[in-house]
C-alpha cells in the first residue's frame, strides 16, 4: 500500500479521511427516511414548510431551509396544481362584508407569507360526482401552503385551510394580505373574523374581473 501512496503522491492521512468519510453513515439518513415518509403520504403535493410542519408535529425540529435543501436534493418539490377544474362560482351578492381591492393586480413579492391567494374550484369526476377544491397558494413561492377537497362547497371548505395556513405561519415584520373573489364564503363573519383576530388583511377583486 505504501508504495501505491508513493506512486499517487497520496499522503497515508487523505487516503483513510476519505476512507472514513465514506464508510461513515449519513447523519441525514433518518431525516431523509421520514421526509419521504411525509411526501409520500401527502401523495406528494407537501412543499417544504407543510413537509417541516409535519416533521415538527412528529417531534422533528428542522430548519426549513435544510428540509428545502434536501427535497431539492431528492427530486421531492412539491408540483404545482394543474387541472382541469372549472372556477366554483359562489357569489351571491352581498351576504357580508366586501373588502377593498388591495393586491390590486400587484400580484409579486419578495418575502414568503405576504401575499397569499386563494379560490374555490370545482371538479367533476366520471361517475358525475362533484369534488371541490380550496387551496391557499403564496405568491412568494407558488407553493400551495394548505387547501381543503370537499364533497359539497361549505363554509369549512376555506375555514379549515385558512387555519391551517394561520397555524404555520412564522412570525413576520410584515403583516399578511389574503386575496380571493367575493364569493360568499369570504364575505361570511366567521372567516373574517377569524382573518381580524389573527390581524391579516383581507382583499377581494372586483366583481366579475378575472383580472384581478
Amino acid at each position: 500500500m505504501s508504495i501505491l501512496f508513493k506512486v499517487a503522491k497520496l499522503a497515508k492521512s487523505v487516503y483513510y479521511y476519505w476512507i472514513n468519510q465514506f464508510n461513515k453513515p449519513n447523519k441525514d439518513d433518518e431525516l431523509i427516511k421520514v421526509i419521504k415518509e411525509i411526501c409520500k403520504e401527502s401523495n406528494y403535493t407537501y412543499g417544504y414548510r407543510r413537509v417541516t410542519q409535519d416533521l415538527s408535529n412528529r417531534g422533528i425540529n428542522v430548519n426549513h431551509k435544510k428540509v428545502r435543501r434536501l427535497m431539492k436534493e431528492l427530486g421531492l418539490s412539491c408540483s404545482k396544481f394543474t387541472h382541469r377544474g372549472r372556477k366554483f362560482r359562489s357569489f351571491k351578492g352581498k351576504v357580508g362584508k366586501v373588502a377593498k381591492n388591495i393586491i390590486n393586480r400587484r400580484f409579486k413579492t419578495h418575502v414568503p407569507f405576504q401575499k397569499i391567494v386563494t379560490d374555490i374550484t370545482e371538479f367533476k369526476l366520471k361517475n358525475g360526482q362533484k369534488l371541490y377544491l380550496s387551496p391557499f397558494m403564496d405568491l412568494y413561492s407558488s407553493e400551495i401552503i394548505s387547501f381543503e377537497i370537499s364533497k359539497r362547497p361549505s363554509l369549512e371548505i376555506v375555514i379549515n385551510p385558512l387555519k391551517e395556513m394561520i397555524a404555520m405561519r412564522p412570525d413576520l415584520s410584515y403583516r399578511l394580505t389574503i386575496h380571493s373573489d367575493q364569493g360568499w364564503h369570504y364575505q361570511h363573519s366567521q372567516y373574517t373574523k377569524l382573518l381580524k383576530a389573527n390581524k391579516v388583511f383581507q382583499s377581494m377583486s372586483r366583481k366579475g374581473n378575472c383580472l384581478d
